[in-house]
C-alpha cells in the first residue's frame, strides 16, 4: 500500500502552501560549482526522518543519499536556518491568532528521572552498603543549584 494521499502528497511532506511560508529562508544556489538537491526533498526527508524515528541509513531511496540529507541537516541545525523556520512559524501562527504564548514552551525542567538516576540500588540487586549522601542528595553534593521546586521541597523537609 502506498503511503501517497489523493492530493498527491505523502505523508510527513510539506504541502505546496506550508513550503511556500518558508522557501525564502534556505540559503541559494551557488551560482558556480556543485548545485544542491531541491531543498524541499531535502524538508522533507527530514520530515520523514524525524516523524519515523529511524536512522538515517533507512531513509527512503527517494529523497536520494541519507548522507546528502544528514549533511544537510547538520548544517541547518548549526547556522540557524531551522531557527529562522520557527520563527517564521511562530509569527504566521501569531498573525492568524493560533498561538498562545503562555502555553507555547515545553519546559523540560519539569520532567522526573528515576530513582536509578540518582544512584539508587536497582530493583533486584545485592544488598549493597548505601550512603544517604550519595544516594538521596547527588545533586546537592555536586554543587549544583536547586533547579527545581522538588530539590527545594527536599532540602526543606529532610
Amino acid at each position: 500500500m502506498t503511503s501517497i494521499a489523493r492530493n498527491g502528497i505523502r505523508r510527513h511532506e510539506l504541502t505546496d502552501e506550508q513550503w511556500e511560508l518558508i522557501e525564502e529562508l534556505f540559503p541559494e544556489n551557488a551560482h558556480r560549482g556543485g548545485q544542491w538537491k531541491d531543498h524541499r526533498t531535502m524538508v522533507n526527508a527530514m520530515l520523514w526522518w524525524l516523524r519515523t524515528g529511524a536512522p538515517w541509513r533507512d531513509l527512503p531511496e527517494r529523497y536520494g543519499p541519507w548522507k546528502s540529507v544528514y549533511d544537510r541537516f547538520d548544517r541547518w541545525s548549526k547556522d540557524g536556518t531551522f531557527d529562522r523556520i520557527i520563527e517564521r512559524l511562530q509569527v504566521h501562527l501569531d498573525e492568524e491568532g493560533n498561538i498562545d504564548w503562555d502555553l507555547f514552551c515545553v519546559d523540560g525542567t519539569s520532567i522526573r528521572a528515576s530513582r536509578a538516576a540518582a544512584g539508587a540500588a536497582k530493583k533486584g540487586a545485592p544488598n549493597q552498603k548505601k550512603n544517604p549522601k550519595i544516594t538521596r542528595w547527588v545533586a546537592q553534593e555536586a554543587d549544583s543549584p536547586a533547579r527545581s521546586i522538588w530539590l527545594l521541597a527536599a532540602k526543606a523537609y529532610r
